[in-house]
C-alpha cells in the first residue's frame, strides 16, 4: 500500500543537522500504554531487532547479575576476531590449567588438550561452557584479564551503560552485572554476525570427533517456531535468565527476561513476550533500495537532471492495521552543482506517524555526472546554431 508523499523542497534540510547516511533513527520505545503482561521477573525487555523499537520493560535498567548471558559478549568478540582475520575456526587451541580448572557448565576440557575454534565456540554457544569460554578468550587476548578489559572496552562502544564485566563466562562475581537493556542491546549485536547463528539455533551437536555431545540451553530453540537465539544463563544470584529471539514474517524480535524465579518461568515469560510481539506488531516495508523520489536539476552538468533513489530497504515498525497512518516526507533541492557523484546525498526521506519520526533516510544520487568543460559548450552551442 503506497502512501501519499509530502514533498517538501527545502534545500537547507540537506546541509543542516543530518543523519548517518544510510541509518535509520530509532530506539525510542512504541508503547502508548502497558501492555497487561504478567511477567514474575525481575527485570524484562521485548525490542525489536531491526529498528531497535522498544515494545515493552520492566526494570529494563536494574542492574543485575547476568549469568551466562556474559557470553553473549565473549561470542561478539570471538566472531570479531574470526571475521577480522585474528583467528580462524579450523585453528586449534590448548586449553590451559586455568581453562581446566574451571566449574560450572562446562565441557571439561584437561590441560593441554587441543580443540578447534570453531568446537569450542560450538560448546560456548550450545552448550554454555565456561572452560570454553577462558580458551578462547586465552587465545584471543592472552589472558583472561585483557580479554575482560576488551570486553567491557566493546560494552561502551555499544552503549552498554548500565554494564561491567568481570569475567567472560558469567559466575557470580563482586560488580559483574549487567541490565536487561544493555543484554537486548549486546543480543542485537551478536545475531548481526551470520558466522555465530548456525550455532545460536543447533538443538544437538558434538565435539571430540563424536564422542561429546552438546545440547542447547536454550529449549526455545526446539520449542519455539522462528526461534533465533540466543542464551541463557543462571546462577544463585541471578537466578535464571533468558536472551529469546524469534523470526517471524519478517518480525525479528528480542526478549530478554531477568532474575526470574526458575527454569520454567523464564522461558514461559520469554514466549510470553514474543508471542505478545508478533500479534501486536508487524514490519512494514513501502519502499526498497533504488526507489526514484524524483529527479533533482544539476547546473554546469553534462547532464540536466539526476535520480534521488534510496540508499537502504525501508522498514518500519508499526501497530498491526496501523499502516495506512504512515506519511513520508522527502526534502530535495531544486538544484545541485556538478560534479555529482553515483550515491553522493542530495536529499532526505523521513517516514512519520502520529508526529512521531518512525524513521530517517538519505536520498542519493543515483549516477556520477560530470562537469561541463568548454568542449561540452561550445558542442552544445554548435547543436543549437544547427
Amino acid at each position: 500500500m503506497r502512501k501519499a508523499i509530502t514533498f517538501l523542497i527545502v534545500f537547507l534540510m540537506l546541509f543542516g543537522n543530518s543523519h548517518i547516511a544510510c541509518k535509520k533513527v530509532f530506539g525510542e520505545s512504541l508503547q502508548t500504554q502497558t501492555p497487561s503482561l504478567e511477567i514474575s521477573a525481575k527485570s524484562a525487555i521485548l525490542v525489536d531487532f531491526d529498528t531497535g523499537r522498544i515494545l515493552y520493560e520492566k526494570n529494563s535498567h536494574e542492574k543485575l547479575s547476568p549469568a551466562s548471558i556474559t557470553k553473549i559478549m565473549t561470542m561478539i568478540l570471538i566472531c570479531e576476531a574470526i571475521e577480522k582475520g585474528r583467528i580462524k575456526l579450523s585453528d586449534r587451541v590448548v586449553a590451559s590449567q586455568n581453562a581446566s580448572s574451571l566449574g560450572g557448565s562446562q565441557v571439561y576440557l584437561k590441560e593441554n588438550e587441543e580443540m578447534t575454534v570453531e568446537e569450542l565456540l560450538k560448546s560456548i554457544a550450545i552448550a554454555s561452557a565456561n572452560d570454553a569460554c577462558v580458551a578462547l578468550a586465552e587465545h584471543i587476548a592472552g589472558s583472561v584479564q585483557e580479554f575482560v578489559y576488551m570486553m567491557n572496552k566493546k560494552a561502551k562502544e555499544l552503549g552498554m551503560l548500565d554494564t561491567n564485566f568481570v569475567n567472560p563466562y558469567g559466575l557470580d562475581a563482586e560488580n559483574h552485572y549487567t541490565s536487561a537493556y544493555d543484554v537486548a542491546i549486546m543480543s542485537r549485536e551478536l545475531l548481526k554476525h551470520k558466522i555465530i547463528r548456525k550455532y545460536l539455533t543447533t538443538w544437538v551437536d558434538t565435539i571430540r570427533e563424536g564422542k561429546f555431545g552438546l545440547t542447547n540451553t536454550n529449549k526455545l530453540v526446539r520449542f519455539y517456531r522462528g526461534c533465533t537465539g540466543v542464551k541463557t544463563g543462571s546462577t544463585d544470584k541471578a537466578k535464571f535468565c533468558v536472551s529469546a529471539s524469534a523470526l517471524r514474517n519478517g518480525l525479528h524480535l528480542i526478549a530478554v527476561i531477568m532474575g526470574a524465579p526458575d527454569s520454567k518461568t523464564r522461558f514461559n515469560e520469554a514466549t510470553k513476550l514474543l508471542d505478545w510481539g508478533f500479534a501486536n506488531f508487524s514490519m512494514y516495508s513501502p519502499y526498497s533500495k533504488g526507489y526514484c523520489f524524483g529527479k533533482v536539476k544539476i547546473k554546469n552538468g553534462i547532464e540536466k537532471e539526476v535520480e534521488a533513489i534510496l540508499c537502504t530497504d525501508v522498514k518500519l515498525l508499526v501497530k498491526k492495521g496501523d499502516e495506512s497512518a504512515v506519511e513520508s516526507k522527502v526534502a530535495l533541492p531544486q538544484q545541485i552543482s556538478a560534479p555529482v557523484k553515483a550515491g553522493q546525498k542530495i536529499g532526505k526521506l523521513e517516514l512519520w506517524q502520529e508526529g512521531k519520526l518512525l524513521g530517517a533516510y538519505d536520498l542519493i544520487a543515483k549516477k556520477n555526472v560530470q562537469k561541463r568543460n568548454l568542449f561540452d559548450i561550445f558542442r552544445m552551442l554548435f547543436r543549437l546554431e544547427i
